[in-house]
Protein backbone atom coordinates (compact mmCIF):
# COMPACT_ATOMS: atom_id res chain seq x y z
CA UNK A 1 0.00 0.00 0.00
CA UNK A 2 1.16 3.43 -0.84
CA UNK A 3 2.10 5.42 2.18
CA UNK A 4 -0.32 8.40 2.00
CA UNK A 5 0.75 12.30 2.60
CA UNK A 6 0.46 13.73 5.99
CA UNK A 7 -0.55 17.55 6.64
CA UNK A 8 -1.03 20.03 9.70
CA UNK A 9 -4.36 21.69 9.60
CA UNK A 10 -4.65 23.05 12.72
CA UNK A 11 -2.36 24.40 15.65
CA UNK A 12 -2.73 25.73 18.73
CA UNK A 13 -0.15 26.64 21.98
CA UNK A 14 -0.41 28.03 25.22
CA UNK A 15 3.16 29.25 26.23
CA UNK A 16 5.18 31.94 28.38
CA UNK A 17 4.84 34.16 25.09
CA UNK A 18 1.28 34.05 24.21
CA UNK A 19 -2.02 31.94 24.19
CA UNK A 20 -2.45 32.07 20.02
CA UNK A 21 -0.13 30.75 17.43
CA UNK A 22 0.04 34.03 16.14
CA UNK A 23 1.20 35.89 19.11
CA UNK A 24 3.84 32.94 19.65
CA UNK A 25 4.78 33.25 16.61
CA UNK A 26 5.39 37.28 16.49
CA UNK A 27 7.19 37.62 19.86
CA UNK A 28 9.71 34.51 18.74
CA UNK A 29 10.67 36.17 15.84
CA UNK A 30 10.89 39.31 17.64
CA UNK A 31 13.12 37.85 20.20
CA UNK A 32 10.85 38.44 23.08
CA UNK A 33 12.05 36.75 26.03
CA UNK A 34 8.90 35.03 28.07
CA UNK A 35 11.42 34.26 31.80
CA UNK A 36 10.92 36.24 34.28
CA UNK A 37 10.89 35.68 38.49
CA UNK A 38 8.47 33.00 40.19
CA UNK A 39 4.73 33.60 40.75
CA UNK A 40 3.44 30.28 41.62
CA UNK A 41 4.54 30.06 45.06
CA UNK A 42 7.43 31.43 47.20
CA UNK A 43 10.64 30.62 45.18
CA UNK A 44 12.93 32.50 48.11
CA UNK A 45 14.72 29.65 49.55
CA UNK A 46 15.51 27.68 46.14
CA UNK A 47 17.97 28.02 44.16
CA UNK A 48 16.86 28.63 41.40
CA UNK A 49 13.93 31.47 41.64
CA UNK A 50 12.97 32.17 37.69
CA UNK A 51 10.98 30.56 35.24
CA UNK A 52 9.06 30.69 31.71
CA UNK A 53 5.29 30.49 33.43
CA UNK A 54 2.01 31.13 31.46
CA UNK A 55 0.57 34.40 32.02
CA UNK A 56 -2.53 35.70 31.91
CA UNK A 57 -4.62 32.39 31.41
CA UNK A 58 -8.02 31.35 32.69
CA UNK A 59 -8.69 28.06 32.30
CA UNK A 60 -12.59 29.43 32.80
CA UNK A 61 -12.52 30.46 29.38
CA UNK A 62 -12.27 26.91 27.90
CA UNK A 63 -13.57 24.94 30.58
CA UNK A 64 -16.56 24.55 32.51
CA UNK A 65 -15.87 26.29 36.32
CA UNK A 66 -17.13 23.02 37.90
CA UNK A 67 -14.78 20.72 35.64
CA UNK A 68 -12.05 23.27 35.57
CA UNK A 69 -11.29 22.10 40.04
CA UNK A 70 -11.13 18.32 38.54
CA UNK A 71 -7.74 18.93 36.22
CA UNK A 72 -4.87 19.60 36.91
CA UNK A 73 -3.51 22.53 35.05
CA UNK A 74 -1.61 20.56 32.48
CA UNK A 75 -4.97 19.16 31.45
CA UNK A 76 -5.91 22.87 31.50
CA UNK A 77 -3.16 23.76 29.02
CA UNK A 78 -4.12 20.58 26.89
CA UNK A 79 -7.86 21.31 26.65
CA UNK A 80 -7.32 25.15 25.52
CA UNK A 81 -4.44 24.41 23.32
CA UNK A 82 -6.75 21.81 21.83
CA UNK A 83 -9.66 24.88 21.43
CA UNK A 84 -7.61 26.42 19.26
CA UNK A 85 -6.02 24.17 17.21
CA UNK A 86 -9.49 22.73 16.18
CA UNK A 87 -10.71 26.27 15.65
CA UNK A 88 -8.00 26.62 13.23
CA UNK A 89 -8.61 23.61 11.27
CA UNK A 90 -12.24 24.02 11.17
CA UNK A 91 -12.58 20.91 11.30
CA UNK A 92 -15.59 20.18 13.11
CA UNK A 93 -17.34 22.31 10.39
CA UNK A 94 -16.89 19.31 7.73
CA UNK A 95 -18.44 16.13 8.21
CA UNK A 96 -15.97 13.69 9.42
CA UNK A 97 -15.91 10.25 11.00
CA UNK A 98 -15.28 10.44 14.43
CA UNK A 99 -13.85 6.77 14.70
CA UNK A 100 -11.09 7.92 12.23
CA UNK A 101 -9.78 10.64 14.11
CA UNK A 102 -7.15 9.35 16.87
CA UNK A 103 -5.65 11.66 20.14
CA UNK A 104 -2.21 11.18 21.43
CA UNK A 105 -1.54 13.80 23.68
CA UNK A 106 1.59 13.64 25.38
CA UNK A 107 3.28 14.87 29.01
CA UNK A 108 6.60 13.97 30.64
CA UNK A 109 5.36 14.50 34.30
CA UNK A 110 1.92 14.67 34.23
CA UNK A 111 -0.04 16.37 37.00
CA UNK A 112 2.57 17.23 39.72
CA UNK A 113 0.79 20.63 40.92
CA UNK A 114 -2.08 18.04 41.67
CA UNK A 115 0.11 15.01 43.19
CA UNK A 116 2.10 18.06 45.75
CA UNK A 117 -0.83 19.34 47.19
CA UNK A 118 -2.98 16.04 47.93
CA UNK A 119 0.57 14.80 49.38
CA UNK A 120 0.22 17.68 51.60
CA UNK A 121 -3.26 16.86 52.50
CA UNK A 122 -2.53 13.16 53.52
CA UNK A 123 0.04 14.15 55.81
CA UNK A 124 -1.21 17.41 57.20
CA UNK A 125 -4.87 16.06 57.48
CA UNK A 126 -5.08 11.94 56.87
CA UNK A 127 -5.89 10.09 53.81
CA UNK A 128 -9.88 10.80 54.49
CA UNK A 129 -8.88 14.47 53.01
CA UNK A 130 -7.73 13.32 49.39
CA UNK A 131 -9.69 14.14 46.80
CA UNK A 132 -11.64 11.28 45.29
CA UNK A 133 -10.53 12.83 41.71
CA UNK A 134 -6.79 13.09 42.86
CA UNK A 135 -5.62 9.71 40.20
CA UNK A 136 -7.65 11.17 37.11
CA UNK A 137 -6.49 14.52 38.02
CA UNK A 138 -2.41 13.71 38.49
CA UNK A 139 -2.04 10.88 35.23
CA UNK A 140 -0.32 11.88 32.26
CA UNK A 141 -3.03 10.09 29.70
CA UNK A 142 -5.98 12.12 31.01
CA UNK A 143 -4.93 15.00 28.65
CA UNK A 144 -5.98 13.17 25.26
CA UNK A 145 -9.23 11.31 27.40
CA UNK A 146 -11.00 14.58 27.92
CA UNK A 147 -9.99 15.73 24.36
CA UNK A 148 -11.82 12.83 23.03
CA UNK A 149 -14.24 13.36 25.40
CA UNK A 150 -14.90 16.84 24.63
CA UNK A 151 -14.91 16.14 20.61
CA UNK A 152 -16.64 12.54 20.50
CA UNK A 153 -13.42 11.27 18.57
CA UNK A 154 -12.92 7.69 18.51
CA UNK A 155 -9.79 6.86 16.93
CA UNK A 156 -6.67 5.56 18.89
CA UNK A 157 -6.28 7.47 22.25
CA UNK A 158 -3.18 7.35 24.42
CA UNK A 159 -0.70 9.24 26.17
CA UNK A 160 3.68 8.54 25.20
CA UNK A 161 5.54 9.27 28.24
CA UNK A 162 9.72 9.73 27.49
CA UNK A 163 10.43 13.19 29.36
CA UNK A 164 11.45 15.84 26.76
CA UNK A 165 10.70 13.77 24.11
CA UNK A 166 6.99 13.03 24.89
CA UNK A 167 5.09 15.20 22.52
CA UNK A 168 7.67 14.71 19.94
CA UNK A 169 7.29 10.98 20.09
CA UNK A 170 3.44 11.68 20.08
CA UNK A 171 3.55 13.28 16.91
CA UNK A 172 5.55 10.85 15.23
CA UNK A 173 3.55 8.18 15.94
CA UNK A 174 0.52 9.78 14.86
CA UNK A 175 2.10 10.63 11.62
CA UNK A 176 2.48 6.92 11.11
CA UNK A 177 -0.84 6.37 12.13
CA UNK A 178 -2.03 8.64 9.21
CA UNK A 179 0.76 7.55 6.73
CA UNK A 180 -0.31 3.49 7.07
CA UNK A 181 -3.84 4.51 6.86
CA UNK A 182 -4.99 3.63 10.26
CA UNK A 183 -6.29 7.08 10.73
CA UNK A 184 -7.51 10.15 8.78
CA UNK A 185 -7.04 13.02 11.58
CA UNK A 186 -4.48 12.99 14.41
CA UNK A 187 -4.78 15.23 17.14
CA UNK A 188 -1.50 15.23 18.68
CA UNK A 189 0.79 16.98 20.99
CA UNK A 190 2.03 17.89 24.43
CA UNK A 191 0.99 19.12 27.69
CA UNK A 192 2.71 20.73 30.72
CA UNK A 193 3.00 22.22 34.38
CA UNK A 194 5.60 21.48 36.71
CA UNK A 195 7.08 25.22 38.13
CA UNK A 196 6.05 23.83 41.64
CA UNK A 197 8.21 23.44 44.53
CA UNK A 198 9.13 19.72 43.97
CA UNK A 199 9.55 20.29 40.07
CA UNK A 200 12.02 23.07 40.67
CA UNK A 201 13.51 21.79 43.33
CA UNK A 202 14.07 18.24 41.96
CA UNK A 203 15.63 19.63 39.13
CA UNK A 204 18.06 22.07 41.53
CA UNK A 205 19.04 18.97 43.23
CA UNK A 206 20.45 17.41 39.87
CA UNK A 207 21.93 20.93 39.15
CA UNK A 208 20.28 21.35 36.11
CA UNK A 209 18.66 24.51 36.38
CA UNK A 210 20.11 27.90 35.84
CA UNK A 211 20.60 30.33 38.60
CA UNK A 212 20.80 33.54 37.02
CA UNK A 213 18.06 34.85 39.09
CA UNK A 214 19.34 38.67 38.95
CA UNK A 215 18.81 38.33 35.36
CA UNK A 216 15.54 36.34 34.24
CA UNK A 217 15.15 37.18 30.63
CA UNK A 218 19.03 36.68 30.00
CA UNK A 219 19.43 32.70 31.62
CA UNK A 220 18.05 30.89 29.09
CA UNK A 221 21.17 31.18 26.56
CA UNK A 222 21.84 28.00 24.58
CA UNK A 223 25.07 26.98 22.69
CA UNK A 224 26.58 30.00 24.88
CA UNK A 225 29.78 29.94 26.53
CA UNK A 226 28.53 31.56 30.04
CA UNK A 227 25.19 29.22 29.93
CA UNK A 228 24.73 27.75 33.63
CA UNK A 229 21.44 25.33 32.92
CA UNK A 230 18.28 25.53 31.63
CA UNK A 231 15.01 27.63 32.36
CA UNK A 232 11.86 25.90 33.14
CA UNK A 233 9.20 26.37 30.91
CA UNK A 234 5.45 25.26 31.03
CA UNK A 235 2.05 25.24 28.72
CA UNK A 236 1.46 22.81 25.55
CA UNK A 237 1.03 22.79 21.89
CA UNK A 238 -1.37 20.66 19.82
CA UNK A 239 -1.26 19.84 16.14
CA UNK A 240 -3.90 18.86 13.84
CA UNK A 241 -2.68 15.81 11.53
CA UNK A 242 -4.45 14.78 8.28
CA UNK A 243 -4.20 12.92 5.18
CA UNK A 244 -3.83 15.19 2.28
CA UNK A 245 -6.28 13.46 0.76
CA UNK A 246 -8.95 14.49 3.71
CA UNK A 247 -7.37 18.22 3.82
CA UNK A 248 -8.20 18.53 -0.01
CA UNK A 249 -11.51 16.97 0.36
CA UNK A 250 -12.47 19.66 2.89
CA UNK A 251 -10.48 22.63 1.12
CA UNK A 252 -8.34 22.62 4.71
CA UNK A 253 -5.78 25.46 5.23
CA UNK A 254 -2.16 23.65 5.28
CA UNK A 255 0.96 24.89 7.60
CA UNK A 256 2.91 22.11 5.94
CA UNK A 257 3.68 18.31 5.53
CA UNK A 258 5.13 16.12 7.95
CA UNK A 259 7.88 13.80 6.13
CA UNK A 260 9.41 11.73 8.09
CA UNK A 261 10.13 10.91 12.15
CA UNK A 262 13.22 8.99 13.77
CA UNK A 263 13.57 7.76 16.68
CA UNK A 264 17.00 5.74 18.95
CA UNK A 265 17.79 4.94 22.07
CA UNK A 266 21.29 6.33 23.66
CA UNK A 267 21.48 3.38 25.69
CA UNK A 268 23.88 5.31 27.80
CA UNK A 269 22.96 6.83 30.95
CA UNK A 270 20.05 8.30 33.21
CA UNK A 271 20.39 12.00 32.00
CA UNK A 272 23.74 12.73 30.18
CA UNK A 273 23.61 12.27 26.12
CA UNK A 274 25.75 9.62 24.10
CA UNK A 275 29.56 11.07 23.56
CA UNK A 276 29.22 13.00 20.55
CA UNK A 277 25.75 12.80 20.56
CA UNK A 278 25.38 9.01 18.92
CA UNK A 279 21.79 9.22 19.24
CA UNK A 280 20.96 11.76 18.20
CA UNK A 281 22.91 11.01 15.43
CA UNK A 282 21.19 7.87 14.57
CA UNK A 283 17.71 9.65 15.19
CA UNK A 284 18.17 11.91 12.54
CA UNK A 285 19.60 9.71 10.21
CA UNK A 286 16.30 7.55 10.25
CA UNK A 287 14.15 10.65 10.34
CA UNK A 288 16.19 11.73 6.80
CA UNK A 289 15.69 8.15 5.26
CA UNK A 290 11.88 7.89 6.73
CA UNK A 291 11.34 11.36 4.68
CA UNK A 292 13.57 10.31 1.72
CA UNK A 293 15.20 13.15 1.84
CA UNK A 294 18.97 13.88 1.59
CA UNK A 295 20.71 15.66 4.63
CA UNK A 296 21.81 18.34 1.68
CA UNK A 297 18.21 19.45 1.31
CA UNK A 298 17.62 20.39 4.81
CA UNK A 299 17.66 24.24 5.23
CA UNK A 300 17.02 24.71 8.81
CA UNK A 301 17.38 22.61 12.43
CA UNK A 302 15.17 23.79 15.25
CA UNK A 303 17.75 22.45 17.98
CA UNK A 304 17.03 20.97 20.99
CA UNK A 305 18.90 23.32 22.61
CA UNK A 306 18.49 23.70 26.38
CA UNK A 307 21.14 25.95 27.53
CA UNK A 308 22.98 22.95 29.05
CA UNK A 309 26.76 22.49 28.36
CA UNK A 310 26.51 18.52 27.88
CA UNK A 311 23.13 18.75 25.35
CA UNK A 312 24.24 21.63 23.38
CA UNK A 313 28.09 20.27 22.84
CA UNK A 314 26.70 17.19 22.06
CA UNK A 315 24.04 18.10 19.44
CA UNK A 316 26.79 20.43 17.84
CA UNK A 317 28.55 17.60 17.22
CA UNK A 318 25.41 15.11 16.11
CA UNK A 319 24.45 18.14 13.20
CA UNK A 320 27.97 18.12 12.12
CA UNK A 321 28.18 14.51 12.29
CA UNK A 322 24.64 14.40 9.94
CA UNK A 323 25.53 17.41 7.84
CA UNK A 324 28.58 17.27 7.21
CA UNK A 325 30.24 19.80 5.11
CA UNK A 326 26.47 21.09 4.71
CA UNK A 327 26.59 21.46 8.10
CA UNK A 328 28.23 25.31 8.23
CA UNK A 329 24.90 26.51 5.49
CA UNK A 330 22.68 25.06 8.33
CA UNK A 331 20.61 27.93 10.16
CA UNK A 332 19.91 26.26 14.06
CA UNK A 333 18.15 28.11 16.44
CA UNK A 334 16.75 27.41 20.23
CA UNK A 335 12.92 28.07 20.84
CA UNK A 336 13.45 27.51 24.37
CA UNK A 337 15.93 30.67 24.37
CA UNK A 338 12.89 32.49 24.99
CA UNK A 339 10.33 30.13 26.51
CA UNK A 340 12.42 28.00 28.52
CA UNK A 341 12.40 24.07 28.11
CA UNK A 342 8.68 23.16 28.45
CA UNK A 343 9.58 19.03 29.29
CA UNK A 344 7.38 16.69 27.41
CA UNK A 345 5.68 19.77 25.73
CA UNK A 346 8.42 21.17 24.42
CA UNK A 347 8.63 19.04 21.27
CA UNK A 348 5.02 19.75 19.96
CA UNK A 349 6.02 23.74 20.67
CA UNK A 350 9.08 23.06 18.67
CA UNK A 351 7.34 21.82 16.03
CA UNK A 352 4.93 24.59 15.40
CA UNK A 353 7.48 26.97 15.49
CA UNK A 354 9.62 24.89 12.73
CA UNK A 355 6.20 24.56 11.31
CA UNK A 356 5.86 28.50 10.28
CA UNK A 357 9.62 28.50 9.69
CA UNK A 358 8.52 26.75 6.70
CA UNK A 359 5.27 27.98 5.85
CA UNK A 360 6.48 31.95 5.93
CA UNK A 361 10.29 32.22 5.20
CA UNK A 362 11.46 33.26 8.67
CA UNK A 363 14.17 31.43 11.02
CA UNK A 364 13.58 32.61 15.13
CA UNK A 365 16.57 33.47 16.65
CA UNK A 366 18.31 32.17 19.32
CA UNK A 367 18.23 35.29 22.09
CA UNK A 368 21.25 35.24 24.69
CA UNK A 369 23.83 34.07 22.09
CA UNK A 370 26.63 36.44 23.08
CA UNK A 371 29.96 34.71 23.82
CA UNK A 372 31.25 32.15 21.69
CA UNK A 373 31.42 28.82 22.31
CA UNK A 374 34.44 27.34 20.61
CA UNK A 375 32.76 23.73 21.47
CA UNK A 376 29.25 25.15 19.33
CA UNK A 377 30.46 26.16 16.18
CA UNK A 378 27.42 26.66 14.18
CA UNK A 379 25.67 29.27 13.03
CA UNK A 380 22.49 29.69 15.53
CA UNK A 381 21.12 32.64 14.51
CA UNK A 382 22.00 34.75 16.92
CA UNK A 383 19.76 37.31 18.53
CA UNK A 384 18.29 38.56 15.21
CA UNK A 385 15.38 36.73 13.13
CA UNK A 386 16.49 36.05 9.33
CA UNK A 387 14.72 35.75 6.35
CA UNK A 388 15.73 32.55 4.27
CA UNK A 389 13.46 30.41 2.31
CA UNK A 390 13.14 26.96 4.00
CA UNK A 391 11.40 24.08 1.96
CA UNK A 392 12.67 21.51 4.38
CA UNK A 393 13.75 21.56 8.15
CA UNK A 394 13.84 18.59 11.18
CA UNK A 395 12.82 19.22 14.68
CA UNK A 396 15.32 17.60 17.29
CA UNK A 397 13.42 16.57 20.76
CA UNK A 398 16.14 14.16 23.63
CA UNK A 399 14.70 12.95 26.57
CA UNK A 400 16.20 12.07 30.01
CA UNK A 401 16.72 7.59 30.07
CA UNK A 402 18.35 8.17 26.44
CA UNK A 403 15.37 9.19 24.09
CA UNK A 404 15.72 10.62 20.94
CA UNK A 405 13.32 11.92 18.09
CA UNK A 406 14.07 14.00 15.28
CA UNK A 407 10.69 15.03 13.05
CA UNK A 408 11.10 16.24 9.40
CA UNK A 409 8.59 19.04 7.82
CA UNK A 410 8.90 20.59 4.45
CA UNK A 411 6.99 23.25 2.83
CA UNK A 412 3.81 22.59 1.61
CA UNK A 413 3.46 22.26 -2.39
CA UNK A 414 0.55 20.61 -3.65
CA UNK A 415 2.44 18.20 -5.89
CA UNK A 416 6.02 16.67 -4.91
Amino acid sequence: MQERRVVITGMGVISPLGHSVDEFWRNLLAGKSGVERITRFDAAKFDTQIAAEVKNFNAEDYIEKKEVRRMDTFTHYALAAAHHAMADSRLLEASVDKEAIGVIVSSGIGGMETFEREDRKLFERGPGRISPFFIPMMISDIAPGYISMKYGFKGPNYSITSACASSSHAIGESFRYIQRGEAEVMICGGAEATITPMGVGGFNAMKALSTRNDDPQRASRPFDLERDGFVMGEGAGILVLESLESATRRDAKIYAEVIGAGYSADAYHITQPAPGGEGAVRAMRLALRSAGIASEKVQYVNAHGTSTEANDKNETQAIAAVFGEHAAKLNISSTKSMIGHLLGASGAVELIATSLTCRDGAIHPTINQITADPDCFLNYTPNEAVRREVQVAISNSFGFGGHNVCLVVRKFAQKT
